[in-house]
């Protein structure tokens, strides 16, 4: 099943079951009487059932367990189910049924709710998750997978992937890379070899030839740099790479084109020593592979990343809105040009958005350069302009940016196209920045000064990678405190 039917089934079979243990708990307190006499019998169990499964939705939500768990282990998926309930029924007990016991059957009342609620979601998320492996094995829903790598490993990777069809995944292309002392026979061997999946695109340089009965699968002989327009073609979902223990270059080469691609990479597990620490070992019912840069930020932290958003750009925009509208009138007052200046930016996974923000500068700034860097005491800033960059408030207008979903209060800065182009060619591994949502604030904006020179523009891509491999809400707490005290100081660029 696609995406949206598993996030529907699983939030439709999680109410079902969650109001199912609500009437069964119903019926234990107040019609058999389980836990002693109630004192007050609710006139209806409808009401009461539909705002407690609400709450019980709305925490699955927040701590994850309608993110994709593709091909996932049903039992992992349980165990944080469990969790999950413990906490849920926790909060339950001292929001409500701590007055509504007695001592003595407060505990037994307890046990009883929450084994109810975790059997009842439990068994239904089973079936969910039954059905939806009973159809990948028949190759429905599968991910559509592309394998690059060394031309002799990649026929080996595929065969070890067809031997695991619980995985689910459909190697549908590769990119096949030549060792330059492969004799030219030994490629013609490995051109001819079987390659079973799906054909979807047209651009592949050779067509492997596959069994007779089976379709055959797009293979491109060249460089890793063809990896986003397959990736971007065929739909691809994962990346697996099948490259030797040695071949570091090739292994930067993959992560350079691919990082900030809405795809994961898995390596071969033979490879984990050269990546070190930048990756999580897991076996997809029995095919070992390696996740590459995985985001260190657990899912309720998410969760409550994107809330504070949400709940600190409303009340900035709307408490604070005199005060922009103000701002606006003064900014049109003081140069001719419209208030809002638009641009469009590079966000998360590469997709471009408009950027918001007060307009700082005249409005032919770039009219004989082109795109370029703002600098220190730039001559291009109006006089009201240097008073907003220095004091931040000229970036107020991308808390809308920030309720639209395109940005985070803290991540890497978003960059024009121009120069995500022209970096990326330059630093390595600079997409990365694209994996998590550009931010109005960063770890690299309080830790350095403002881009002047390429060799700013490195060290700042340094702390956003670092602000990447260490998320947590308590890293963004900082950085929010040290951008207000900067604010405050009037000590911005």
């Amino acid at each position: 099943m696609n995406r949206r039917t598993e996030l529907i089934s699983l939030v439709l079979v999680d109410a079902f079951a969650l109001n199912l243990a609500y009437v069964l708990h119903h019926f234990a307190r107040f019609r058999a009487e389980l836990f002693g006499h109630p004192t007050i019998v609710p006139p209806t169990v409808l009401i009461p059932g539909l705002v407690v499964t609400v709450f019980w939705l709305l925490l699955f939500f927040f701590f994850g367990l309608y993110r994709p768990r593709y091909a996932d282990s049903r039992f992992d998926e349980i165990v944080s189910l469990l969790k999950v309930v413990t906490v849920g029924m926790l909060i339950l007990v001292f929001a409500k049924f701590i007055d509504e016991l007695t001592e003595i059957s407060t505990r037994r009342f307890i046990l009883f709710y929450w084994m109810l609620v975790f059997v009842c979601t439990a068994s239904g998320r089973t079936l969910v998750r039954s059905v939806q492996k009973s159809l990948i094995l028949r190759g429905r829903g599968t991910h559509k997978a592309l394998i690059v790598g060394w031309s002799d490993m990649v026929e080996q990777l595929h065969d070890e992937v067809a031997r695991y069809p619980e995985a689910g995944l459909n190697v549908v292309g590769a990119v096949r890379l030549d060792r330059p002392e492969y004799h030219e026979a030994e490629a013609d061997v490995v051109t001819r070899a079987a390659f079973r999946g799906g054909a979807t695109i047209a651009e592949a340089r050779h067509i492997v030839r596959p069994d007779a009965d089976k379709p055959a699968a797009a293979v491109s002989s060249g460089t890793v740099d063809d990896l986003p327009a397959m990736i971007e073609r065929l739909g691809v979902q994962d990346v697996l790479i099948a490259l030797g223990s040695n071949d570091h270059a090739e292994l930067m080469d993959v992560l350079r084109v691919c990082d900030g691609q809405s795809v994961t990479l898995k390596l071969v597990p033979d490879f984990y020593s050269v990546i070190g620490g930048m990756a999580r070992t897991e076996h997809m019912y029995g095919l070992p592979l390696i996740e590459v840069l995985p985001l260190p930020m657990p899912a309720w932290e998410q969760s409550t990343k994107r809330l504070l958003d949400i709940v600190v750009s409303a009340l900035i925009l709307v408490v604070g809105l005199p005060i922009w509208i103000l701002i606006g009138i003064l900014i049109r007052l003081n140069s001719n040009g419209p208030a809002i200046y638009r641009q469009e930016r590079v966000g998360q996974h590469d997709r471009r958005f408009t950027m918001f923000k007060f307009r700082t500068m005249r409005v032919d700034a770039e009219a004989d350069t082109g795109p370029v860097w703002a600098q220190e005491n730039d001559p291009r800033y109006t006089s009201l302009g240097r008073w907003l960059r220095k004091s931040r408030l000229d970036e107020v207008p991308q808390f809308w940016n920030v309720l639209l979903g395109d940005m985070s209060l803290v991540g890497p800065r978003p960059e024009r196209p121009f120069f995500v182009e022209t970096l990326a060619a330059q630093i390595p591994l600079y997409r990365r920045r694209h994996r998590v949502k550009p931010g109005i604030t960063g770890w690299a904006q309080v830790k350095w000064r403002y881009d002047q020179t390429l060799s700013d523009v490195q060290q700042k891509v340094k702390y956003d990678f670092f602000y990447i491999e260490n998320m947590s809400l308590r890293m963004d707490f900082k950085i929010l405190l040290r951008t207000l005290r900067t604010a405050l100081r009037g000590e911005g660029h």
